[in-house]
């Protein structure tokens, strides 16, 4: 989650030359090329469960290019709040323990007070909105598809499903840059986003997701708002409300009780 919003503030500064399409290629198939030579996917049996890959790969695309998009219409906290609408939703949909609703609505009260934009005096873009909550049902169901191939095939899903979303993406991403995505700075800089927003948290979550049950995943990846908001703090010098670090107060209680209560969890196959 640090790697993932650390390298979400480095393609937004491509934003100006490439836009979010092609910030979004660049960062996908860079994330490609170095996970098929970390896992080298093409030795996979892919009779055993090629659709669970294909479907994972194919929500894995769309969820970067919605959310990168939807930056280019609503702030980056806004954008990530909105996301976590997916994640959510699954986990409460799947949850077969009391104990996680508690966590549940620990998180959701945190996220909450994240979005003390949506009153603001300027209005927020329906657009990135839309964007945003695409991102989230596709975050749903990439937490299902990956949870799914990653118990088929193992960490090499992680780079078998990257390729996937890169063949999504490229075309899009290429469409509306052109030729600006083969600069030799842009290409050093995607190379770079690549490796820090997408080959290792995806190849870190893809072990993730073969271990634990989807309403655990859902839930601790709320700590992601208040990483980025950290990370904003430190590296961008944002300044936080007092309820924005209340939100990340609650957020790292429930991301901490969820972990803690999930060891004792029976995880169903």
């Amino acid at each position: 989650m640090v790697s993932f919003a650390g390298g979400a503030a480095l393609a937004k500064g491509l934003f100006d030359r490439v836009g979010p399409e092609g910030a979004t290629a660049l960062r996908v198939v860079w994330a490609a090329l170095i996970l098929l030579v970390v896992f080298r996917p093409w030795k996979l049996r892919f009779s055993a469960g090629w659709r669970w890959l294909l479907a994972y790969g194919l929500t894995l695309g769309v969820m970067n290019l919605a959310f990168y998009l939807s930056l280019a219409y609503i702030p980056l906290g806004v954008a990530i709040a909105l996301e976590f609408t997916g994640p959510l939703v699954l986990a409460v949909v799947t949850s077969r323990r009391r104990i996680d609703l508690l966590w549940i609505a620990i998180a959701i009260a945190g996220l909450l007070l994240l979005l003390p934009h949506l009153s603001s005096s300027a209005p927020l873009d329906w657009r990135g909105i839309a964007f945003a909550l695409l991102a989230g049902a596709c975050w749903a169901a990439y937490i299902v598809t990956g949870r799914r191939a990653g118990i088929t095939h193992g960490p090499a899903a992680a780079g078998a499903g990257m390729v996937v979303a890169a063949l999504v993406v490229a075309p899009v991403g290429f469409a509306q840059a052109g030729t600006a995505l083969f600069t030799p700075d842009v290409l050093l800089w995607g190379a770079l986003i690549g490796l820090v927003s997408s080959a290792v948290p995806y190849a870190l979550e893809i072990l993730a997701l073969r271990a634990l049950p989807p309403a655990s995943i859902g839930t601790m990846f709320s700590a992601e708002p208040a990483i980025g908001a950290l990370l904003g703090f430190l590296v961008l010098g944002e300044q936080l409300t007092v309820a924005q670090w209340a939100a990340i107060g609650l957020i790292v209680v429930s991301s901490a009780g969820v972990a803690l209560t999930s060891a004792n969890a029976e995880v169903v196959p």
